[in-house]
């Protein structure tokens, strides 16, 4: 094997926060199936862990890569200020023409987002490999259309238990024809790879480990959470898990490195440490329960006993007030989403 793995921070914290949550995720579904395989709902319980705490708290952990970080913030000023201007305009002037086209063009939107974190853990992994064009080029297919297919799947076949926002979201189409091919280039996809890593353990006599564990645990998610099964809590376990969890430790492992620099600011040694730890998981939970809270006093009503706090003042919205809300809730998330594209640009660190 490589006498020296790529890994981002120390060892143990790429493994298990990094590597690992897919394949832990997928353990769980497979150990629980009553619980997990075919249900269309979600206990309170699974829906604070995560929903809350890992879903929503992982999009607030951006903060510690943009605003509360001084010198990425002076450098990426316009798209901070902009982008979250631009997501209520616009997201205002869609929701006013269609409530349903709003959380399409916002499912899409988190969709390219998802498959492009597992691009970036795979351009991390495999930032010192000086291999062949044509088995990068087969990574990439790989990453990629590990994501594509089950989205295929689930737009040509339909008849799932689960939406990534609200029902109707994408556009399925039923189409068996259509979902052969994509399973047939699945197939054709798996077997090539298999090659391709036996053909680079054959000629470099090392293997990558942290590049074929994202790898294999974008497979493993992607195809288990949204084709082999069909429940709710196994999507959202394998989904959210496998994504919200890796996030928030990149931007831990980068924080840690950054917050030495005089140019990061005074925020970013506050909260990466003695007792960081704590407060990066506390300042995200906290914004995190207190978005959650606001969509479900203004729009959602689904979790009146977790956010009695906000309920305790009834409240009644319009049409016109929610083309504001509604965007102004999911400007956080749209942020995030967009920026995200600029902020891991490879750079002098």
């Amino acid at each position: 094997m490589q006498k020296q793995q790529p890994w981002l921070g120390k060892p143990l914290t790429d493994i298990v926060f990094i590597l690992a949550p897919p394949f832990v995720s997928l353990l769980v579904v497979v150990c629980l199936p009553g619980l997990f395989r075919d249900n269309a709902t979600m206990p309170d319980a699974w829906w604070v862990v995560l929903m809350l705490l890992i879903d929503v708290a992982h999009v607030y952990s951006t903060l510690y890569r943009t605003y509360l970080n001084k010198q990425l913030y002076n450098r990426y000023k316009p798209l901070l200020i902009g982008i979250p201007v631009l997501a209520l305009v616009v997201g205002s002037g869609i929701y006013l023409l269609s409530g349903i086209w709003f959380w399409r063009v916002l499912a899409y939107l988190a969709v390219y987002h998802f498959v492009r974190q597992q691009y970036g853990f795979l351009r991390l992994y495999s930032r010192f490999e000086r291999s062949p064009r044509w088995y990068r080029l087969v990574d990439q297919f790989v990453i990629y259309y590990a994501t594509i297919y089950p989205l295929l799947y689930w737009h040509l076949h339909g008849q799932r238990n689960f939406n990534w926002f609200i029902e109707n979201e994408f556009l399925v189409s039923a189409s068996q024809p259509a979902l052969h091919v994509a399973m047939a280039l699945y197939c054709l996809m798996l077997a090539v790879y298999a090659y391709k890593e036996m053909h680079y353990f054959r000629h470099c006599k090392s293997l990558n480990i942290p590049r074929i564990a994202v790898i294999t645990g974008t497979l493993a998610s992607w195809y288990f959470g949204i084709v082999y099964f069909n429940g709710d809590l196994a999507f959202t376990l394998l989904n959210v898990v496998s994504h919200g969890v890796p996030y928030m430790a990149l931007i831990w492992i980068f924080g840690k490195k950054e917050a030495v620099r005089p140019e990061s600011g005074r925020w970013l040694p506050l909260f990466f440490g003695q007792y960081g730890l704590v407060l990066f998981l506390g300042l995200i939970f906290l914004l995190a329960w207190f978005e959650e809270g606001l969509w479900d006093w203004t729009v959602w009503k689904e979790h009146r006993n977790l956010f009695s706090l906000f309920h305790q003042f009834p409240l009644t919205i319009g049409r016109p007030a929610l083309a504001v809300i509604v965007p102004l809730l999911a400007v956080p998330q749209i942020t995030h989403y967009l920026i995200d594209g600029f902020i891991w640009k490879k750079g002098r660190h």
